[in-house]
């Protein structure tokens, strides 16, 4: 299974950082979010990476590489200006080819295990996402899910989960779409209101590395666990 990782946004909400920096070679306990991933891909065995760039490209291509270090190999898929996550995967489905593929948000912590998503069966649906508790920052998530993991647009004032930034999807879920700048939730209200989006919910480490402050309190916990 290949997988893409989203790694192209500009990261607005982490300035300074950002200014000279790529969100995803910002670093937790010593080492580039990004790398988090991409080892703990290899260890479960995923090793056909996808990677988009677009703001400080050349520091993560020079930094990543052929993946080889790692026992990966990355392709990128480069972007002049960052087209956003359905986008991104649009723009890159050359490159991911005509299997079901997961994405990995690159600016996001978890442990989540990526051999258990891999080896998830989409069952005639198109995507399968998984979700978490709601942060501090977004209580009151975005999406319900069913006992038998069918996920629902939760009603406006209603207590749902935050999706993690983590799915496995079809190409089916993305055709017909026209290539160009497009965030993922339009995407994704249309095929759940059809049907075709099962999911799960994951209740160990998640964080989105959103601003200077939370990865400040990410770097303190991992750090104070290694």
């Amino acid at each position: 299974m290949k997988v893409m990782l989203l790694a192209a946004g500009v990261g607005e909400r982490m300035r300074p950082l950002t200014d000279h920096t790529p969100k995803p070679l910002l670093k937790v306990a010593g080492t580039p979010l990004i790398e988090h991933h991409i080892r703990r891909l290899a260890e479960a065995g995923l090793t056909e990476l996808v990677i988009n760039v677009s703001h400080l490209a050349e520091q993560i291509m020079v930094y990543c590489g052929d993946g080889s270090r790692w026992g990966v190999s990355i392709a990128y898929s480069p972007e002049a200006k960052p087209l956003e996550t359905a986008g991104g995967i649009i723009n890159a489905m050359p490159l991911l080819g005509s299997k079901s593929f997961m994405v990995v948000n690159g600016d996001v912590w978890t442990d989540y295990p990526f051999a258990q998503l891999a080896a998830q069966e989409l069952d005639g649906n198109e995507g399968h996402m998984i979700f978490v508790d709601n942060p501090p920052q977004h209580p009151l998530g975005d999406f319900s899910l069913s006992t038998p993991g069918k996920v629902g647009v939760k009603e406006q004032d209603a207590m749902g989960y935050t999706y993690a930034g983590l799915g496995l999807y079809s190409p089916d879920f993305f055709s017909g779409v026209t290539a160009g700048k497009l965030a993922m939730r339009p995407l994704l209200d249309k095929a759940i209101l059809r049907g075709v989006v099962s999911g799960e919910y994951h209740g160990g480490e998640w964080a989105d590395v959103g601003t200077p402050q939370r990865l400040r309190e990410l770097d303190e916990m991992v750090s104070a666990t290694r």
